[in-house]
């Protein structure tokens, strides 16, 4: 999966297709807004049927091969694309893209919880480390040797990206055949849409701990309303060739490699909270390191931004980590799909901050998501690490 997803990579590719086949920064803007929504909403709606589920890879398998559908749909409307402008083109391609983030959100959730089946607290750091090392090193050497065969500036092929990333997402669906899963026997009985959000709203009033965490997640969320507008403010502003694109998001992925080696064995030493709060402190910074290298005219260290972006993934799994420990195993699918819904609030307003970039220009906007990220750090200092308060009650009642 991660193979085949640094050749639609959010902060890079794929926001360089939409300009491609668009334009307009609030279309541009929509990006994290579909994005975020298939990661929140529908998991949070279906966690109760994937809880009910007796074998969770069966959802997981579903939800990958129409993955791999959706992506060669893209790969389609975008050869199409190549040979003809047309109005009806960024409409169907935002359609699909939008059903495209439906099923990833539900296919995160079933191996969230999977995860949470199968793979004990003290060793899910070491699935993250494992995980985005080696899928980073796939991918980068795939992006390596064909990204620039496809990345020309005068005709761009962005349909052979999508087709191969359909090739590993279909692959990807072929491995989860091979994951062995006992059955299990949740029954929750159906509930309404509403009172899933009403169960929602009462985990968080009734569990301090994940409050503050639903918080940090929300201020992190607001990170990703930047991912469309880094490419742009590289290949439009400080006029930069569009061959960069291999760059940044090889960079991008060896970041996210390299950084998941010391936060896999943190969190699994030390636990998430540590980890969360250097992962947090780096994605604050990326806003900044992107200002200060065009307002200096250094174009060529403009790939110092992307390893601070790749630390999205780091957090986005420590968050869920964390998540994972503050609740018991059947209600994971609960609690993580409230995480989702609360990361994803702030892209809500992503299409206005798109809209902002075009009126007042980056200054303001990145600056001003800096610091919520930051309020986000502060709040992570009032956090629990659950694994040592639950060691601690354990000792002291055996004492």
């Amino acid at each position: 999966m991660r193979t085949g997803w640094i050749f639609k990579t959010e902060s890079v590719i794929m926001p360089a297709v939409v300009d491609f086949v668009a334009g307009q920064g609030w279309i541009r803007g929509c990006l994290p807004l579909l994005n975020r929504f298939g990661h929140s909403v529908p998991p949070l709606l279906l966690a109760r049927r994937v809880k009910n589920t007796p074998q969770k890879k069966r959802v997981f398998f579903l939800t990958t091969a129409l993955l791999t559908l959706l992506i060669l749909a893209m790969a389609g409307l975008l050869a199409i694309a190549q040979q003809q402008s047309a109005a009806w083109i960024p409409a169907a391609f935002l359609l699909i893209y939008m059903a495209f983030f439906v099923c990833i959100g539900i296919n995160h959730l079933a191996f969230n919880t999977l995860q949470g089946k199968l793979v004990k607290a003290v060793r899910r750091g070491r699935l993250l480390l494992v995980a985005n090392f080696v899928g980073s090193v796939t991918a980068v050497l795939c992006a390596f040797f064909l990204l620039p065969l496809w990345l020309d500036s005068d005709a761009p092929r962005y349909d052979l990206l999508f087709l191969m990333a359909g090739a590993m997402f279909a692959f990807s669906a072929l491995l989860v055949t091979f994951l062995v899963e006992q059955r299990d026997g949740h029954r929750d009985a159906a509930v309404s849409v509403a009172r899933v959000f009403l169960d929602a709203s009462t985990l968080l009033r009734g569990n301090t701990q994940f409050r503050r965490l639903a918080f940090v997640g929300a201020m992190f969320g607001a990170s990703m309303m930047l991912f469309p507008h880094y490419q742009r403010l590289g290949l439009h502003e400080m006029g930069l060739d569009l061959k960069n694109l291999m760059l940044w998001v090889v960079i991008q992925n060896v970041g996210t490699g390299l950084f998941s080696i010391p936060a896999g064995i943190v969190a699994d030493r030390v636990g998430n909270r540590i980890v969360l709060q250097a992962a947090l402190l780096g994605v604050a910074s990326a806003p900044i390191v992107a200002l200060s290298l065009w307002q200096a005219d250094v174009g060529t260290w403009y790939f110092l931004v992307f390893p601070l972006v790749g630390l999205t993934p780091v957090v986005i799994r420590t968050l869920q980590n964390f998540t994972l420990e503050l609740a018991e195993p059947a209600d994971h699918p609960r609690y993580l799909g409230t995480l989702g819904l609360c990361v994803s609030l702030p892209l809500f307003f992503s299409p206005l901050v798109g809209l902002l970039i075009d009126w007042i220009g980056f200054e303001i906007v990145f600056l001003g998501i800096c610091a919520i990220v930051l309020v986000g750090w502060c709040t992570t200092l009032r956090l629990r690490e659950p694994r040592h308060h639950v060691n601690v009650s354990f000792l002291q009642t055996s004492a």
